[in-house]
């Protein structure tokens, strides 16, 4: 009887922590969502939420931006991204951090000069105060 008692602990205690674990993506990808949403609509508070105040974000240029720098050139439209679409997109998560890839496809307005961007994106989200925050994000262009 007691090892039946410890055998349905242990089976509900499994089954508990994968479907706990199952959840955390979707809260990650979640996050992801609304900052691309943030982006494409310059919404300052949204950005400064979902930003860590360590942010290092990287661009396919080479310029990287702190998270005042990031969130002022999104939110006065200095980088503008009228459109964003994003595809191919991975997401892995390691206790407080997770790493997000995927393709990232946009109609830009920069500085009122209409382009677009194709490019590939690393993210590190780490979960701060129990939000996902983006903590690093590197670009590179995507070579045809």
């Amino acid at each position: 009887m007691k090892r039946i008692f410890l055998a349905l602990i242990f089976a509900s205690t499994c089954c508990f922590t994968t479907q706990a674990q199952s959840k955390k993506p979707k809260h990650v990808a979640s996050a992801v969502a609304a900052l691309v949403k943030a982006m494409e609509t310059g919404d300052r508070a949204a950005l400064e939420k979902l930003s860590s105040e360590h942010l290092s974000y990287g661009h396919s240029g080479g310029h990287v931006e702190n998270k005042a720098e990031f969130v002022e050139a999104i939110a006065s439209g200095t980088s503008d991204f009228v459109t964003i679409d994003i595809s191919k997109q991975s997401i892995d998560i390691t206790g407080k951090n997770a790493i997000v890839r995927h393709q990232l496809d946009a109609k830009t307005m920069d500085k009122g000069k209409p382009g677009e961007a194709h490019l590939n994106v690393l993210y590190v989200f780490r979960k701060e105060n129990g939000e996902w925050k983006m903590l690093a994000r590197q670009a590179a262009k995507i070579l045809k």
